[in-house]
């Protein structure tokens, strides 16, 4: 199935998981993750950056819809957008770091650049 990974998880539970972490994300700028959930996170957040670009209430409505803390979307509509403005995309950047010592899953950082 091409398009976006399942990660293990039902339907529900993957979106709700996937919006927390991008929600997270935005808010504190740097999160800590295993690399297949950052890679799907990279795909939302920049999606959610791009909307902030645009600044107008249908794009700060679809943001609300999707972050789950209002007070989120008003920190990426008038800080954190406005920084990336003559950026054409890759909001976000991933380091891997290593393996997680309980299950040796591969863990990755990823913050906004």
């Amino acid at each position: 199935m091409a398009g976006y990974r399942k990660l293990g998880r039902p339907t529900n539970q993957r979106k709700l998981m996937l919006r927390n972490l991008t929600t997270a994300l935005l808010e504190k700028g740097q999160i800590e993750t295993t690399v297949t959930r950052a890679k799907e996170v990279k795909r939302m957040t920049d999606k959610m950056v791009t909307l902030g670009k645009k600044g107008d209430l249908h794009a700060r409505r679809r943001a609300l819809a999707y972050i789950t803390k209002e007070d989120v979307v008003t920190h990426l509509f008038e800080e954190i957008a406005p920084k990336y403005e003559d950026r054409q995309g890759g909001y976000t950047r991933i380091y891997r770091i290593g393996p997680r010592r309980g299950d040796a899953a591969e863990v990755a950082v990823i913050e906004l650049v």
